[in-house]
């Protein structure tokens, strides 16, 4: 197989495969999915010899993505991604309960979506500040 891109395209894939990997496998521990982790040292190898050469470096004996690259923003990105998502489960779970768990049915599919959209308001204005939790 031959993909022709540009130098910009290759470096926008990189980020593309290593935040796909960190997604997959940052929490696995010892059972990471090892052809994900392949497929990352292969993308980052090709950058040896080139102009790219330091977004990439070897440990135990596999090409990994650099610590120059690893501090360059690309954890931003995520953290960005994960505070999102944080957010909108937080959201849905939160009115799930306020629901009684009850199934999300059309009929009360507005009442869901209005208490979903005022917790997301709240954490927009005021992030998690003003959660209280009970002791049980």
């Amino acid at each position: 197989m031959h993909i022709d891109l540009t130098a910009m395209e290759f470096r926008r894939l990189l980020d593309l495969v290593y935040i796909g990997n960190w997604i997959l496998n940052s929490t696995r521990g010892e059972d990471r999915f090892a052809d994900y982790d392949h497929i990352e040292s292969k993308l980052f190898g090709l950058c040896q010899d080139t102009k790219m050469q330091a977004l990439v470096e070897t440990a135990n004996g596999e090409d990994v993505p650099s610590h120059a690259f690893i501090d360059g923003g690309i954890h931003e990105a995520i953290a960005y991604y994960e505070d999102a998502v944080f957010y909108e489960i937080l959201a849905e779970e939160l009115s799930r309960r306020d629901l009684y768990y009850q199934d999300i049915t059309p009929e009360i599919y507005n009442d869901f979506l209005e208490k979903m959209s005022s917790y997301m308001e709240e954490f927009r204005c005021n992030g998690v500040d003003r959660l209280i939790l009970e002791d049980r």
